[in-house]
């Protein structure tokens, strides 16, 4: 454990699995108080548990802005800033051209780009001078994938946030960068590929298309978001950081 967080306040996005859940844990081993949502409050309260420390959960979903303002309700009683917003919430489920809904159009656009501009845009006000923002994309922002363009449109936007909302905010010192990871082990990425069975030989396969011959764990995005996160990257903004053991770079 160390503590280079120690006093921070972390806000974490969908922290209640994969990604966000090892990043929550990351930061609050570092000695953070971190604040995380999750729309199921079963789940959320187990996970609080979990990991211990100094972690608030509040349920809430991030596509519903009377939700986003209950978060940072519960933030501003606590704490008069906040030092780290990880607007990592989003999804998305594969369906070819031809066979788009409005609704699979509407919910996609809604999860990962809505819930991301208003996670950060109501956060502002609470968002300490020279706070640190991070926004989860995806190797998708830049490599094509069948029957997921829906997806990959909203996280290529995802990325222009962060390229944009710098200038926005260069005034308060506020740095906004973007991870984006590869093939990452989560309980989501099995779902996308059709449960575990189904899952493990398109893991396999997708393994063998990555230089450092695996898939990525939570924990090794974790990190990258820490490092975007800390004093360590105080120069770092408006980047794209791709943790995807060189897949796109090929």
């Amino acid at each position: 454990m160390t503590n280079k967080f120690n006093d921070k306040v972390v806000v974490v996005t969908g922290g209640t699995s994969g990604i966000g859940l090892a990043t929550a844990k990351a930061f609050a081993d570092g000695g953070a108080s971190v604040f995380i949502t999750g729309r199921r409050q079963e789940t959320l309260d187990a996970v609080v548990k979990a990991i211990g420390g100094r972690v608030t959960g509040v349920q809430g979903d991030m596509t519903k802005l009377a939700d986003i303002d209950r978060l940072y309700d519960a933030v501003q009683q606590q704490h008069a800033q906040i030092d780290v917003v990880f607007a990592n919430a989003g999804g998305g489920e594969m369906m070819p051209l031809g066979a788009i809904t409005e609704e699979h159009y509407q919910s996609t656009f809604d999860t990962n780009m809505k819930g991301v501009l208003f996670t950060v845009q109501k956060a502002l006000p609470l968002l300490k001078d020279g706070a640190s923002v991070i926004l989860t994309s995806s190797t998708t922002s830049i490599s094509g994938t069948p029957a997921f363009s829906v997806y990959s449109a909203t996280k290529a936007a995802v990325r222009s946030f962060a390229r944009n909302w710098i200038l926005d905010l260069k005034d308060r010192r506020i740095r906004v960068n973007a991870v984006s990871p590869g093939v990452t082990e989560t309980a989501g990425l099995d779902h996308l590929f059709g449960g575990s069975e189904q899952a493990a030989g398109t893991k396999a396969y997708l393994a063998s298309l990555i230089p450092v011959g695996r898939i990525g764990q939570p924990e090794e995005i974790a990190r990258a978001v820490l490092f975007l996160a800390s004093d360590d990257a105080s120069f770092v903004n408006g980047v794209e950081l791709f943790v995807d053991g060189g897949q796109v770079q090929i």
